[in-house]
């Protein structure tokens, strides 16, 4: 096994999970064609094929399966033992690094709070994660937890607690048909290019931010996703809080009726859960519980 590389493992487990090159390149930020090199050099080293390939469908081979049951546990003790590593190399526990993307809800801000108040000795640096990344930042590494948009879909990250429950507004430039509108309706999203978001977010993701029938511009940030829309290239999903703090005096917000609403919910990776982000995600639900009692 001289020379094996962490990715080709990676690779393995990723694909594994999605079952398709395509995603699995997204979410390793790889071209499916790289996706086929690591596999290929890893089902050299084994000496036989670990996934099944064809036109239709991707499937691993009874072998894979075997690789996999024993590879999972290996690759996720190996992971935790890298965070533990940096752990120690920030002095300690260091502070819980949070990522949010593109405004700092009331509710996480009262959390963070809280949860500094419980102990003197901790403490939370919020780093702003990309808009079209959701999921990245926590994969890597550069964060230990975040509060990303719902929905999330991802085996290999948890989903702890869920929260800021809020109406949509729709961003429209104020030269737009529906600016001088008191609301809009589901039927008038599917009338109107709806601006979506970038790549690599995964595509179920980027669907919930745009689900009308015609799709927009794709944007990679909240401020470029803004700046379209105030320029009249399409209209733009956000909840109501995202809203108010952002208003522009190009830019018309009309309440949206007849869609789901928008939530938030803390993410951190399976493989790298520590008592800090446990602690936290404690801290946050009781909040929402409390705020949901009242």
């Amino acid at each position: 096994m001289s020379g094996l590389e962490l990715r080709e493992l990676e690779c393995f487990l990723v694909l594994a999970e999605e079952l398709h090159f395509g995603r699995a390149g997204e979410r390793l930020f790889v071209s499916q064609s790289r996706v086929s090199q690591l596999l290929a050099a890893l089902e050299r080293r084994v000496g036989a094929r670990l996934v099944h390939r064809s036109s239709r469908r991707v499937a691993l081979t009874p072998l894979g399966e075997r690789f996999l049951e024993r590879l999972r546990p290996a690759y996720g003790a190996l992971r935790a033992a890298v965070a533990d590593a940096r752990a120690v190399a920030r002095g300690g526990a260091g502070p819980l690094r949070l990522g949010f993307q593109g405004t700092v809800y009331a509710q996480l801000l009262e959390a963070v709070s809280a949860f500094e108040a419980e102990d003197a000795a901790r403490s939370v640096d919020l780093v702003e994660i990309p808009y079209a990344d959701p999921f990245g930042a926590v994969r890597r590494g550069t964060v230990d937890a975040a509060v990303v948009l719902l929905p999330v879909a991802e085996p290999d990250l948890v989903l702890g607690p869920v929260f800021s429950r809020q109406r949509h507004a729709l961003a429209v430039a104020r030269r737009h048909a529906f600016a001088a509108r008191d609301r809009v309706g589901a039927a008038d999203l599917a009338a109107i290019p709806l601006i979506g978001v970038a790549e690599p977010a995964p595509p179920y993701w980027r669907a919930a931010r745009a689900p009308g029938a015609l799709s927009g511009p794709a944007a990679t940030t909240l401020q470029e996703a803004l700046c379209l829309a105030a320029a009249g290239r399409g209209a733009l999903l956000l909840c109501h809080p995202t809203a108010a703090q952002h208003q522009r005096a190009d830019i018309a917000y009309v309440p949206v009726d007849g869609i789901p609403d928008s939530e938030l919910g803390l993410i951190w990776h399976r493989d790298t859960e520590t008592e800090t982000v446990r602690e936290f995600a404690r801290v946050l639900a009781g909040l929402e519980a409390g705020r949901e009692a009242g």
